[in-house]
């Protein structure tokens, strides 16, 4: 395709109009040239779609701190390839992930969304997830660039950094993902340096695309861009959401004015226009070129908010084009089926298999895992029955549905499965678990549309359903029926901001306006107030329920973010944790399910404690003192302190592990599958002992005064044991490192390791290769090592031996300095094995400059 012929034809109000949202999720079609509209879509565990809602569902994968400690870059490479299925089925072109900012602190709220502590493994992860989604034709778009690691005063902090930390932590992963050939990057709310990201020229136009060579577009975070001339001479491409907001007119002005050169301008098209022929919306060949250069009608001034009590205006021509009819041709690219449908990837079957190799067993004393003869099991814990599959925010996808602990135990059988709740930590209400529909009504009470939802959660964010007049919207009712299994007196629950109304079987029982939290608009979608009401309802009796929501359209774009929650009668939690207590000390094994809640892992927040929340502790040292054969599953994507940890068998963390949690949980119980999981961050016994901890700005600063020393290196610097270092996991077999040797290349070097299964089955480990660099005057032990430099996951049957060879890059015999990257001389120690903390094998490898 001639992307400069295509330019060349562009008048500048048409440029410009591209490099803005026509709406919440996509860039604007231009049929004059044969662009398509290009359509985004949240991610990283599935692909949301335009339609935040149950409507249409998602596969969901385990989070993406699962999927680095699965340390398994083939395996993450099919998992992107499942994501480009899902988005090419779904119509998007863009997958707006992954997240690959560091684990700076344990307090970080998005932790559960980034990968680990470590950039080479930050890098390496990222890059598969890249490489997979991108072989199906979709972008991917790493994100957010750069040192947005964690969430408090997200909009506004400035990260202080000094440039080698910058460089060899925050830099670096995204650097990796761009050698691996991303078509996007997603530039950060925050600010670095005084500046805000999406103006950054110093690192979107100096290091981004001029160092590295980045021929990608460079989007901002939603809302992130926030003023006309800075952004466009800073390397921001493409502004969202749309069709208001920064340049529009504003950006045409600046050009005429000279303050932006028109060629900057061009340069965003041709990127965007590179974007579109990559993932297949822009069609050839274009009509011929006019006489005149083609140009947009002129866009109308933004209206005032409309008054309700207003009869609807007419159409407006220029008003952006209603959402597609269903029935329309696909904007998107046909669905991903390869010619032979066997090819087609079974997300279900994929979504267990990574769950299953993300576990990661912590301790297993006297080898009570896997189990074996077991006749019963004391099943503990609210999150076995209703487990947190993934954490919450712009992350938070529609599965078709989630297998739970309980569901993936009993199904499996072989024992008898006895569950207590023991403690529900949760603050808010779970959406009732039951099919809804959304009814979407005019001012007269009229119906426009319905719409079927999977539980009683109304969810739509920009885009509002297909064929719905949007102009003539006053309120959302969501309608579902509860058919209560006990009798008694049942809590029902609203979540959102707005004027509600409840009724069960008709009757009003609540009529309230809630109120956005802090005023902060974010939080009526991420940490949304609630109401609850009680009343008394029979089992087996059908209650009707309906929620009514006020609410409007502006320009064809809605906010309807509310759900309808149910709790049933239950004991207070002294009462129910002495039944746990006694339903354990009856089993031949408890297995305790404990969980964090929305409100301390998700999007918008970071966390005040490491600690459990509710009374888990609690219930856990009740339960390992009435049954000491006790094994606690952890349902937490960051890492929790373990005040009961000696006290139990075993610990097995499965992260969010998606819709398939459940069964996967039960093939590792069972030994059908090994837990392949190995720590990619360090995890604290305490949180006072975790040497970086602060993420509140001061005076709007956070200061990264810890420098290069992060994870593992800040906890070697302070001379404090961690609980579990980084690294670490336990499998169903042992290994023997036998040999290594190690050899310099003009490219770096490489590192070939012997090790055998020692074990009676057949197991996987994770070979880890550390990195220590020679002495250095003034130099700390942070600075010196050890750090990853390369590591491998290797396979075979007991008895067996294999060898595995990995690649050293240069860049692991580098550090950065004020000349830029410089190659350190002298004998770098390497040491080989499976944890940070346990590395039998050791080589020098002398490197000369």
């Amino acid at each position: 395709m001639d992307i400069e012929r295509l330019i060349g034809v562009l008048s500048l109000p048409a440029k410009v109009r591209l490099l803005t949202g026509a709406g919440m999720w996509a860039l604007p079609a231009l049929p004059e040239i044969g662009l398509r509209r290009l359509v985004m879509s949240d991610g990283p565990i599935g692909v949301r779609g335009e339609q935040w809602s149950s409507a249409d569902p998602s596969i969901a994968l385990p989070s993406p701190s699962a999927l680095a400690a699965t340390w398994d870059v083939a395996l993450v490479r099919r998992a992107g390839r499942l994501l480009a299925q899902e988005a090419r089925r779904k119509g998007v072109h863009v997958l707006l992930a992954p997240t690959i900012n560091i684990h700076r602190s344990p307090l970080g709220g998005r932790h559960f969304e980034c990968f680990s502590e470590d950039p080479l493994l930050t890098g390496e992860i990222g890059a598969a997830y890249v490489e997979g989604v991108q072989d199906g034709g979709v972008a991917a778009t790493p994100k957010h660039f750069v040192a947005n690691d964690s969430e408090t005063d997200r909009f506004t902090v400035d990260v202080v950094v000094g440039e080698q930390a910058l460089r060899e932590i925050y830099l670096a992963p995204f650097e990796r993902v761009v050698r691996a050939g991303a078509w996007g990057v997603m530039a950060a709310y925050n600010s670095v340096g005084g500046t805000t990201m999406t103006e950054h020229a110093g690192l979107l136009n100096g290091v981004l695309k001029g160092e590295w060579g980045f021929d990608g577009f460079v989007v901002s975070d939603w809302t992130a861009a926030r003023s006309t001339d800075a952004p466009a001479l800073g390397g921001l491409d493409v502004v969202m959401p749309g069709p208001y907001g920064p340049w529009g007119e504003e950006l045409v002005a600046a050009v005429r004015e000279g303050r932006v050169p028109e060629e900057v301008v061009d340069d965003k098209v041709r990127r965007v226009l590179r974007l579109a022929e990559r993932v297949g919306a822009l069609d050839g060949p274009p009509p011929p070129a006019p006489p005149d250069r083609i140009a947009p009608p002129d866009p109308p001034d933004p209206p005032n908010p409309p008054d309700p009590h207003d009869p609807p205006n007419p159409p407006d021509p220029h008003d952006p084009p209603n959402p597609p009819d269903p029935h329309d041709p696909p904007d998107a690219p046909g669905p991903l089926d390869p010619p032979n449908p066997s090819d087609r990837i079974d997300g279900r079957a994929l979504a267990r298999e990574v769950a299953a190799r993300s576990f990661t067993l912590l301790r297993n004393e006297g080898g009570l895992l896997p189990l074996r003869g077991i006749r019963s099991v004391a099943l503990i814990g609210s999150a076995a029955a209703e487990p947190r599959a993934m954490g919450g925010g712009s992350a938070q996808v529609f599965p078709d549905g989630v297998v739970s602990p309980l569901e993936g135990l009993r199904r499996r059988g072989g024992a008898d499965v006895r569950h207590a709740v023991g403690t529900d930590p949760r603050v808010r209400l779970a959406p009732l678990a039951a099919p809804a529909t959304a009814v979407f009504l005019d001012a007269g009470g009229g119906t426009l549309a319905e719409h079927p939802l999977r539980t009683a959660e109304a969810r739509w964010v920009g885009d509002l359903p297909p064929g719905l007049d949007g102009s003539r919207l006053a309120a959302v009712e969501l309608r579902t029926t509860l058919v209560p299994e006990v009798s008694g007196l049942h809590h029902l629950s609203i979540s959102g901001a707005g004027t509600f109304t409840l009724s069960v079987d008709g009757h009003t029982v609540l009529d309230e306006t809630i109120a956005v939290p802090g005023g902060d608009p974010a939080a009526a979608l991420l940490a949304p107030a609630e109401r609850r009401i009680v009343v008394e309802l029979t089992a087996g009796a059908p209650a009707a329920l309906a929620v009514r929501h006020a609410t409007s359209a502006f320009r064809g774009m809605g906010f309807i973010a509310f759900s309808l929650g149910h709790a049933g009668p239950s004991a207070d939690d002294d009462t129910l944790i002495a039944e746990a207590a006694g339903i354990a000390a009856g089993a031949d094994v408890a297995v305790v399910v404990a969980a964090t809640t929305p409100e301390v892992e998700s999007e918008g927040a970071d966390r005040a404690s490491l600690a459990l929340p509710g009374r888990q502790d609690e219930l856990i040292f009740r339960v390992a003192e009435a049954n000491p054969r006790t094994i606690v599953v952890l349902n937490t994507g960051s890492p929790v302190e373990m005040p009961w940890l000696d006290r139990v068998a075993g610990v097995l963390l499965t992260w969010f592990p998606g819709q398939e949690g459940g069964d996967a949980l039960a093939d590792v119980l069972s030994g059908d599958a090994e837990p392949g999981g190995r720590l990619p961050t360090t995890w604290p016994a305490r949180m006072a002992d975790v040497p970086v901890l602060d993420v509140t700005p001061v005076d709007g600063e956070l200061r990264y005064d810890e420098g290069t020393a992060v994870g593992h290196r800040a906890w070697e610097r302070a001379g404090t044991a961690p609980a579990f270092w980084f690294g670490h996991g336990l499998g169903y077999t042992t290994w023997s490192y036998d040999e290594v040797a190690v050899l310099r290349t003009d490219g770096g070097g490489s590192v070939t390791v012997a090790l055998t299964n020692t074990g009676g089955r057949a197991g996987r480990e994770v070979v880890q290769v550390y990195l220590s660099r020679p002495a250095a005057p003034g130099r700390d032990r942070a600075w010196r090592g050890p750090r990853l430099a390369a590591f491998d996951v290797v396979t075979a049957e007991a008895g067996t031996t294999v060898l595995t060879t990995m690649t050293l890059p240069e860049r692991a015999f580098q550090e950065w300095t004020e000349e830029g990257w410089r190659t350190i001389p002298g004998d770098h120690v390497l040491e080989i094995g499976r944890s940070v903390a346990d590395r039998p094998l050791k080589a020098t490898l002398t490197v000369t400059v």
